[in-house]
């Protein structure tokens, strides 16, 4: 009988004290503070920026070469990982050679030039990997200088481009990207002759702002 009592006594103690003990428990379990939400960039929206370069000639003797600066203009779209957009670019351009033999001095000039070019890429988060073509153009200047006097003659090349590049957000709506471009553009005629196919290797360099705020939280 004394067994039953004692017993019962100590299941009586252990229920009182069991809340007790539990809410002591619980109040010195550690604090796990919840992780912000990942962000995921979207490259959806407008896009507008700035870029320079420098580009070389290799249809010609002596060849033209010099560096160039310009904007740019774009959209994108994405679904999923794949990013696909149409860009437009203009630069003011010093890309010449010049050659003097007897007294006379002919030199060429690009003075600008430009690209309607489609995008398409593989975006990983913030890095886009990307192939690029579509039409080019230039202005050339060609002239020719003897015995003091000089003659001069200005075309408009039109013809295609190709190219690859890569590109990535630095802050949540600023982008860099670095690309190389090929460019081949028409013949034209200078002073009757021919000029032959002007043909550009570029790499060139750009930030880019983009419009929208490309961040998404994703929880």
């Amino acid at each position: 009988m004394r067994t039953v009592l004692l017993a019962s006594a100590g299941m009586f103690a252990l229920s009182a004290f069991a809340p007790a003990m539990a809410a002591d428990m619980a109040a010195r379990a550690p604090y796990v503070k919840a992780p912000p939400p990942a962000a995921i960039y979207n490259w959806t929206g407008f896009y507008v920026g700035g870029f320079g370069g420098y580009a070389s000639e290799n249809s010609g003797t002596p060849s033209m070469e010099g560096g160039f600066g310009g904007g740019t203009i774009g959209y994108n779209w994405q679904a999923g990982n794949i990013v696909y957009g149409l860009e437009v670019d203009a630069a003011g351009a010093d890309i010449d050679a010049s050659v003097s033999a007897l007294g006379v001095t002919a030199r060429s000039k690009i003075d600008s030039l430009g690209t309607v070019r489609g995008r398409l890429g593989f975006a990983v988060d913030k890095v886009l990997f990307y192939g690029t073509g579509g039409y080019a153009w230039a202005n050339n200047e060609v002239s020719v200088t003897a015995l003091g006097v000089t003659a001069s003659q200005s075309n408009f090349h039109s013809g295609w481009t190709v190219g690859a590049g890569v590109e990535a957000f630095i802050a949540p709506q600023w982008s860099i990207k670095g690309e190389y471009l090929y460019r081949s553009l028409d013949s034209e005629n200078y002073f009757g002759v021919p000029s032959g196919t002007l043909e550009l290797h570029s790499a060139q360099f750009g930030v880019n702002y983009h419009f929208g705020g490309p961040i998404v939280a994703k929880y």
